[in-house]
């Protein structure tokens, strides 16, 4: 995939300690050994690290060691972890510009027995990379797909912002031109969910900026360099954040947006009526501001004058 889209999954090498990255890699790789036997003929979606190579699990080693090829965004990239975990596996190029054109040969091989792992330059594969395209003909096709779960910047990012991870919408990569940018956020403003986003750290300004614009004053979190030596995670509105990055410059390193979801609609005077008049039937006032304020968002003092008003009016 192009290199401004692997902003979001970390190419780079993780924190942990010579030492204490060799010792993983010796234990894990007698576990390997231990558990590595010939894999069952398929596809397997392999999620590897970040960026610190010490997250990678042991099941995902023992997939690449035993997989008759490893597909992947870079396989520089991917070298780099086998190394590291002293894996000898057959690696091939997979990513958006050869993918059409390689792929009839890998479901081919697929359909005569082979184990093929799939990887993404880091993170979980699928994740805004021609992958899906693969698992969909192959599911067509009745071949087994398997996955082996692991690190995504998507749910680190998410689960690190402080806003809430109940409902999340992984919108991928937002459009280069500020147009086009402007009208992909436009058809997700309305959704009700944490939104989480890709950007590359040269347009970050630029593109907080747009969200400010286009999604209102909403709470968010830019997470970058995510498990890695200098990771950092900014907390603020999409107005401050893009004003500090305007300020600032473009960050180093690869970065992951998580923006807040839209706030209640007001409800209108008629529907806060009804709700008081509701509430008020079965409890005291004070509950029955209580549950609305709840249930609605509304401000507390709004709520309570009114509550009061229909409560006299009775």
């Amino acid at each position: 995939m192009p290199r401004s889209r692997d902003a979001a999954r970390g190419t780079k090498s993780g924190t942990a300690s010579a030492d204490s990255l060799g010792s993983a890699a010796r234990g894990a790789e007698g576990i390997g050994q231990v558990e590595s036997s010939k894999l069952a003929p398929g596809l397997y979606l392999v999620a590897t690290p970040i960026g610190n190579l010490a997250d990678v699990t042991l099941r995902a080693l023992a997939v690449l060691r035993s997989a008759d090829v490893v597909l992947c965004e870079d396989t520089r990239v991917t070298a780099k972890l086998l190394a590291r975990y002293r894996i000898a596996a057959a690696t091939q190029p997979y990513h958006d510009h050869n993918a059409e054109r390689v792929r009839p040969a890998i479901l081919a091989r697929l359909k005569v027995g082979a184990a093929v792992a799939l990887v993404s330059d880091a993170g979980t594969p699928l994740v805004s990379d021609p992958g899906y395209k693969l698992v969909r003909t192959a599911l067509a096709e009745g071949i087994a797909v398997t996955v082996v779960p692991g690190p995504s910047a998507a749910l680190a990012a998410l689960l690190i912002s402080g806003l809430p991870p109940d409902r999340f919408l992984v919108a991928g990569f937002l459009p280069p031109k500020a147009a086009a940018r402007r009208r992909a956020l436009a058809a997700i403003k309305a959704v009700d969910a944490t939104l989480v986003l890709f950007e590359s750290a040269p347009r970050l300004g630029e593109s907080l900026a747009d969200m400010a614009e286009v999604l209102g004053p909403r709470p968010a979190a830019v997470a970058r360099e995510l498990t890695k030596l200098h990771e950092e995670v900014r907390r603020a509105t999409l107005a401050d954040l893009a004003a500090h990055y305007r300020a600032a410059g473009a960050p180093k390193g690869e970065v992951v947006v998580i923006v807040g979801p839209p706030a209640p609609a007001a409800p209108s005077e008629a529907e806060l009526d009804r709700a008081l008049g509701d509430a008020l039937a079965r409890k005291s006032l004070r509950e029955a501001v209580d549950d609305v304020v709840a249930a609605t968002g509304a401000r507390r003092r709004a709520v309570y004058a009114r509550a009061l008003a229909l409560k006299g009016g009775r």
